[in-house]
């Protein structure tokens, strides 16, 4: 027999016993009560011989069954022979129980013989169908007592009839049996069927759950295969030198990605993506986990020293040239570096800290390298901070205050801008350098966009009621609100419902965001909102890369001067010229500019000679909370306070 004949015959011979073992008292029970018929038609000793041979049987194929049936260790040839031939053998005695009715001179007797080896024809059919030695060696034993049983009612004068009925009953049994082959093969091959489509859909769900832990373009894992990576290999390497993570983020390939399209940016990241895996040492492993982000970790760096002389020579492979349709693109590297250990014990704690270390070596103008240290690095915000956080705009103590933009020649204010501030309650009031920095890294801007344009809304209809008139109140536009769809559809819903107080309202943005973000939506969603009629701010004017270029694509309705330009008046004369090329193109475009952190006498009189209409700064009042700005708007009316020269401490 060849072997793998021999294998599906053990794999039957397991199954076989599993079934067997589970149905002996079934079994035993129904040989029994066709003892007992037989003794009450008179053929009690026949039928108790064939009682003992059952039990026999039985009793030696018992333990043979249950070892079949337990897969460990592997069944030896041996034993599944053995538990094929007392299953084989059992057959005939409990099949020799129909033959002994069968002769019988009653015509209930027979009947019943005739039932108990159908019983077992079809007990055979239905349990070992898709198991063909099992199947056919006990079946054809079947058909031949049934065949047997025939010929005993031929013989039997008390069912003596014309030999016609005899043998047309032959052929509807024989027709029946060939019905019963033909059934099982039916089955066979519906079984089989079934089968291909379950592996088929087997190999269909492999193939999806490999593509969910590859990345298309460049052939390595994604960021959810290599965290299980990272969890295993820590685990596995726990208890001697542990692993190395080496976060890895190209410099400069936003603008090759807009400069040569998205089919240069693409050649870029699978070039990196090969060096990186040629450069993979054994064991290391490999992974895309963001847009322009890379992972490689090793068990094979044994000191902080090794793994930083490792992530020079990354830097110097992955730096060089790379070629691109007769172009020659270079990128830069910033490598983020953490080893496992006390600093970093979890899974969480190590990519955290290669990930803060790699945004540290981004930020240092003097090297592309950082290793993490724990001491060295400040504390990250944690899940418990972004519940608090939450709750803090829930509970409405982070609230907008509220500092006055101002016409320079008359000192009437003529809007506001909405600057956030945190009152805790244990803490006191908090500026937002306190707070905004946790909300950014949390990913709170959409939370805290959308908490912000409710509250500021709020305080404007409260505003009106009170017959005054804000002007033009503007807030800091988010980029995850510019750039999400669920952002957007968020902020209009607050809109919507104040829809009388859209037109004092002023979204105010940074060019960071064009950096950040693909340029087409942001101008897509600026122009939405302009549509909605609420105005557009160009926050920082002038400290852009690009800067002139956004006003040649982009509408804006008012440019907002950066404080660097305002505090250099009177001390570098290039302040005074580049202001001045500024007013003149705000006036050029017909929109509104507005200097920021005027704050002496002397920055107000310089600027109003250059020609600059608005200003904003301490000058005239820092950020008021919502009470005092009312009152200052109150006092205005009433002309109580005087609109020059007014400071007002907040």
């Amino acid at each position: 027999m060849k072997p793998y004949r021999i294998n599906h015959f053990l794999h039957e011979t397991q199954i076989v016993g599993h079934i067997s073992g589970r149905d002996i008292i079934k079994r035993v029970g129904a040989a029994v009560l066709m003892a007992g018929i037989c003794i009450h038609a008179g053929l009690g000793a026949q039928a108790l011989i064939v009682l003992t041979v059952i039990a026999i049987l039985e009793i030696i194929s018992y333990p043979l069954n249950k070892r079949a049936s337990k897969f460990d260790p592997p069944l030896q040839l041996s034993s599944g022979l053995a538990v094929f031939l007392f299953n084989w053998l059992a057959m005939f005695p409990y099949l020799a129980l129909g033959v002994i009715l069968s002769q019988s001179d009653s015509l209930p007797y027979v009947i019943t013989g005739y039932l108990w080896v159908f019983g077992i024809y079809v007990h055979v059919s239905n349990a070992f169908g898709l198991l063909p030695f099992y199947n056919w060696s006990q079946m054809l034993v079947a058909f031949a007592a049934m065949f047997l049983m025939h010929w005993t009612l031929m013989h039997n004068p008390a069912f003596a009839q014309d030999p016609t009925a005899w043998m047309l009953t032959s052929i509807s049994t024989f027709v029946y049996i060939m019905n019963t082959f033909d059934t099982m093969n039916l089955q066979k091959d519906t079984h089989q069927a079934l089968e291909r489509a379950r592996q088929d859909a087997n190999a269909r769900l492999a193939d999806l759950e490999k593509l969910s832990r590859i990345d298309s373009l460049t052939g390595l894992m994604n960021c959810r295969a290599f965290d299980e990576v990272v969890q295993s290999m820590m685990s596995q390497h726990a208890n001697k030198q542990g692993v190395t993570v080496f976060l890895i983020d190209l410099d400069g390939f936003k603008p090759i990605n807009d400069s040569y399209g998205h089919k240069a940016g693409d050649a870029v990241l699978c070039a990196i993506a090969s060096r990186l895996d040629a450069l993979a040492v054994r064991g290391d492993r490999v992974a895309r986990v963001g847009g322009d982000e890379f992972a490689l970790i090793s068990a094979n760096i044994t000191s902080l020293k090794q793994a930083d002389s490792f992530a020079a020579h990354l830097v110097d492979k992955l730096r060089e040239t790379i070629p691109f349709e007769q172009k020659q693109l270079d990128v830069g590297v910033s490598i983020g570096i953490a080893r496992q250990g006390p600093d970093a014990s979890t899974p969480p704690e190590l990519l955290s800290g290669a990930d803060q270390a790699m945004y540290r070596a981004k930020q240092d103008s003097n090297t592309n390298i950082m290793i993490y240290d724990k001491n060295a690095f400040p504390v990250r915000p944690t899940l418990k901070d972004r519940e608090i956080l939450l709750a803090a705009m829930r509970n409405g103590e982070i609230l907008p205050y509220y500092q006055p933009k101002v016409r320079i020649d008359t000192g009437e204010i003529v809007g506001f801008e909405a600057l956030s501030r945190w009152e805790h309650p244990q803490r006191g009031l908090l500026a937002p350098s306190q707070f905004l920095p946790m909300i950014n890294e949390l990913a709170l801007q959409g939370s805290f966009m959308a908490s912000t344009a409710e509250l500021v809304l709020r305080d404007l209809a409260q505003m009106k009621q009170e017959g005054l008139d804000p002007g033009q109140v503007s807030i800091n536009m988010s980029e995850v609100t510019l750039a999400t769809l669920l952002g957007r559809k968020e902020l209009f819903a607050i809109l919507d419902r104040y829809p009388e107080l859209r037109h004092h309202l002023t979204f105010e943005i940074t060019e960071d965001i064009f950096i950040a973000r693909a340029g087409e939506i942001i101008r897509r969603s600026i122009q939405l909102f302009r549509d909605a009629g609420v105005r557009i701010s160009l926050d920082d004017f002038g400290t852009g890369y690009a800067s002139l270029q956004h006003l040649k694509e982009m509408e804006f309705d008012e440019l907002k001067l950066d404080t660097g330009f305002v505090r250099d008046l009177g001390f570098d004369p290039a302040a005074r010229v580049l202001i001045e090329g500024l007013v003149t193109i705000s006036k050029g475009l017909k929109v509104d500019l507005i200097a920021e952190g005027v704050e002496t006498a002397q920055q107000r009189d310089m600027l109003r000679d250059m020609g600059c209409k608005y200003v904003q700064g301490y000058f005239y009042g820092a950020a008021m909370p919502l009470h005092e700005t009312c009152l200052r708007l109150h006092a205005r009316r009433q002309g109580l306070i005087t609109p020059t020269g007014i400071t007002t401490a907040a």
